[in-house]
């Protein structure tokens, strides 16, 4: 039987966090010394969009700082993986049928390399991103990401980093650790579906969501590398989570491992 790489999906909240020595922080820290070092990461971030699917193919990404009005410490975080060229190549050969279009201009955005300075600080995993396809609903990115289950049995590790919960109008600075009602129930209604597969839950367009839905996700962004976590599980897989929390009531830092 094919060894199955983990997937992960992690809560990546505000980019501060990877100077930040907190429980979520730790939590994912804690993760990486867990985890064997795989061939490759495969990383789905919230915060690349594009028109159609890319694939990083440079061979050493440049690290992009795509925030502003953090402190000058996060500016001087470097974290900057090689690609693999083998890896690349693999990837675009079972993407054939998406198609996956080769991107060598584009880096790692800080949804990337905010969490892998965390799992794997040494920087020593090749890493290779794929963008969010803008033109694609959620089931039609959860069927993408099925595409890709095999990659998985290649040593290759899909990461997704998004939030479950993320609305920034609704922000509240006051409440560091915590989560609005309609916040926690949303994020325990996914949880539940995680746990027993609920593929519609999870794949439903965002109008046919309760309210507590509508809020948690008013943009998709965060919430579709969820989608590809999930597209790429098997039903051999054990759901762990890793870490289950909230900070600034309206994001979820919710994450967790397929193994």
């Amino acid at each position: 039987m094919t060894t199955l790489t983990p997937a992960l999906f992690i809560g990546h909240g505000s980019p501060e966090n990877v100077i930040l020595d907190n429980a979520f922080t730790k939590s994912l820290q804690q993760l990486g010394q867990q985890l064997s070092k795989p061939r490759s990461i495969l990383m789905v971030s919230a915060h690349w969009l594009s028109r159609g699917s890319l694939l990083t193919t440079a061979p050493t990404p440049s690290q992009v700082f795509d925030f502003y009005g953090f402190p000058d410490a996060l500016y001087k975080v470097s974290y900057q993986p090689n690609t693999d060229a083998s890896v690349i190549a693999d990837i675009l050969a079972i993407g054939k049928t998406i198609p996956l279009v080769a991107d060598a201009n584009t880096g790692f955005d800080h949804g990337t390399w905010t969490v892998l300075k965390h799992l794997f600080p040494a920087a020593d995993v090749p890493v290779v991103q794929l963008s969010l396809n803008s033109l694609l609903n959620r089931e039609q990115h959860f069927a993408l990401a099925q595409q890709l289950q095999t990659l998985r049995g290649m040593g290759i590790m899909v990461i997704g980093s998004g939030n479950i919960v993320h609305h920034l109008g609704q922000l509240d600075w006051h409440n560091r650790h915590g989560g609005y009602d309609w916040a926690i129930r949303f994020d325990q209604q996914v949880k539940t579906a995680l746990e027993t597969g609920d593929v519609d839950f999870i794949t439903q367009a965002r109008s046919s969501m309760n309210n507590d839905g509508r809020l948690a996700i008013p943009t998709e962004d965060h919430y579709w590398p969820l989608l590809y976590v999930e597209g790429v599980r098997h039903t051999s897989d054990k759901l762990t989570w890793s870490y289950e929390g909230f900070e600034y009531g309206s994001i979820s830092l919710r994450s967790y491992m397929l193994s």
